[in-house]
C-alpha cells in the first residue's frame, strides 16, 4: 500500500518563515557586492583623474622651469646692462675731466675707453632686448599652459562632483530598497510568528514525548516465600521511580492548520 505524503498549513508557514529569513540574508549578500563593485569604480575613476592630472602637471612644470630660468637670464642681462652703463658714464666724466690735460696720450686712452664702453652699452643692451622679447615669448607659452590647465582642473572637479553625487545617489538607492525589502519580509516573518501558540506548542510537545495515558502500576511486595507471590497488608510501595524507556519517535505533526512550527523544532526547551 502506497503511503501519502500532504503538507500542512503549518508547515508552509515554516518553509516561507525560512525562505523569507533566506532570502534577507541573500539581498545583504547582494548589496555587499554591490558596494564593493561601486568601491572599484570609484578607486578607478580616481585613478583615471590622477593620470589625466599628472599630464598637466608635467607641461605646468616644464614651461614654469623654462619662465624661471629666462627670467633669471633677463635679470642677468639686466644688470650687465646696467652696469655697462655706469662704466660708459664714468669714461665719459673721465674724458670731461681730462679736457684741460696736455698729456696727448693719457686723453687718447680716455676717449678709447669711452668709445669701448659705449659699444659694450650698445651690445649689452641689444642682449637685454632679446632677453625681454624672449621672456616674453615665455610668459606668454606659460600663460596659456595655465589657462589650459585651469580649464582641464576645472572640468576634472566637475567631473569629479558629478560622479560621486551619482554614485552616492545610487548607494541610498540601493540602501532605501534594501530597508523595504527586508521590512516586507519581517513583515511576513512577523505574521507567520503571529500564529505560533504556547498552549498549542505544549500541547504539542505533550503529544509528541508522551509515553503513555496512564502512569506506571505501583511496585507490590512480593514475599520469596510465598508460592503465590502474596502481598502483606500495608507493604503496597509507592508511585514507580524507576528509569523510563527512550523517548518513541514523533510519527506526524498536529492536525490543527493553524499551529505553526519550524521544521523539527519546538518552543519548548527539548
Amino acid at each position: 500500500m502506497a503511503k501519502t505524503c500532504s503538507t500542512s498549513p503549518g508547515r508552509s508557514r515554516v518553509a516561507s518563515l525560512r525562505s523569507k529569513v533566506d532570502n534577507v540574508a541573500q539581498c545583504h549578500i547582494q548589496l555587499a557586492q554591490t558596494l564593493r563593485e561601486e568601491a572599484r569604480k570609484m578607486e578607478e575613476f580616481r585613478e583615471k583623474q590622477k593620470l589625466q592630472r599628472k599630464k598637466t602637471e608635467v607641461i605646468m612644470d616644464a614651461v614654469h622651469k623654462q619662465k624661471s630660468l629666462q627670467f633669471k637670464k633677463t635679470m642677468d642681462a639686466k644688470r650687465n646692462y646696467e652696469q655697462k652703463c655706469r662704466d660708459k658714464d664714468e669714461a665719459e666724466q673721465a674724458v670731461h675731466r681730462s679736457a684741460n690735460l696736455v698729456n696727448p696720450k693719457q686723453q687718447e686712452k680716455l676717449f678709447v675707453k669711452l668709445a669701448t664702453s659705449k659699444t659694450a652699452v650698445e651690445d649689452s643692451d641689444k642682449a637685454y632686448m632679446l632677453h625681454i622679447n624672449t621672456l616674453d615669448k615665455v610668459r606668454e607659452e606659460w600663460q596659456s599652459e595655465h589657462i589650459k590647465a585651469c580649464e582641464v582642473f576645472e572640468a576634472q572637479e566637475c567631473e569629479r562632483i558629478n560622479f560621486f553625487r551619482n554614485a552616492l545617489w545610487l548607494h541610498v538607492n540601493q540602501l532605501s530598497k534594501q530597508c523595504v525589502t527586508s521590512d516586507d519580509m519581517y513583515e511576513q516573518v512577523r505574521k507567520s510568528l503571529e500564529m505560533c501558540s504556547i498552549e498549542k506548542d505544549i500541547e504539542y510537545f505533550v503529544n509528541q514525548r508522551k509515553t503513555g495515558q496512564t502512569p506506571p502500576a505501583p511496585i507490590m511486595y512480593e514475599n520469596f516465600y510465598s508460592p503465590k507471590n502474596a502481598v502483606a497488608p500495608g507493604k503496597a510501595t509507592g508511585p514507580n521511580i524507576a528509569r523510563r524507556g527512550p523517548l518513541p519517535i514523533p510519527k506526524s505533526l498536529p492536525d490543527d492548520p493553524d499551529y505553526s512550527v519550524v521544521s523539527d523544532y519546538s518552543l519548548i526547551y527539548q
